[in-house]
């Protein structure tokens, strides 16, 4: 009988930001706060995450605040499936993560680098934190890039799929991205 491989901690996480800018701020203040902690964080960021981190004009603090950041190319790169399936990181966080996102992830699409990381993740021991920003049902407040307020009505199907984000096989659910703090100590 094969001995079962004893994980050590490697204190390095992979981030992935999508295209939404709900608790995108808060987002990288707790990233900032994990990182003080001695974690290394690489960033992994998609197309519209691109987009979103450069409209908040964070893109550049993002790239140059964390210990690597790069853009997705394609669904398999740049390549992080190796090193998340093999121990090299301790988890894979996906925040602030987008309905569309969430979606893809709950209904098994694989076609981005993060869905893909999220779905080639699950089938291994590295655990997986999402917070969906379109998590629970109602209103809420947001700020947009010139930090005015607006309100949001969340659409019943995205918060039926961050519903079913929580039954899935080793994913963690958050309710806010202040939630990593207890995590990652």
């Amino acid at each position: 009988m094969a001995k079962k491989e004893i994980r050590v901690p490697t204190r390095r996480l992979a981030w992935g930001i999508t295209g939404a800018g709900d608790k995108l701020e808060e987002t990288i203040d707790v990233m900032r706060a994990v990182k003080e902690r001695g974690w290394r964080i690489d960033v992994f960021v998609s197309l519209e995450g691109e987009t979103v981190l450069k409209w908040y004009r964070q893109f550049e603090t993002v790239s140059t605040d964390f210990d690597s950041c790069a853009v997705e190319r394609g669904a398999n790169s740049p390549f992080i499936l190796g090193d998340l399936q093999t121990g090299q990181y301790d988890a894979l966080i996906v925040s602030p993560a987008t309905a569309n996102t969430v979606a893809k992830i709950v209904y098994g699409i694989s076609d981005t680098l993060l869905t893909n990381a999220v779905g080639q993740c699950a089938k291994g021991d590295t655990p997986i934190y999402i917070y969906p920003v379109d998590g629970k049902k109602g209103k809420i407040k947001t700020k947009a890039p010139n930090g005015r307020e607006f309100e949001l009505k969340m659409r019943k199907i995205d918060v039926v799929n961050a519903k079913k984000l929580k039954k899935m096989e080793n994913i963690q659910v958050l309710k806010a991205p202040a939630e990593l703090k207890k995590y990652f100590k």
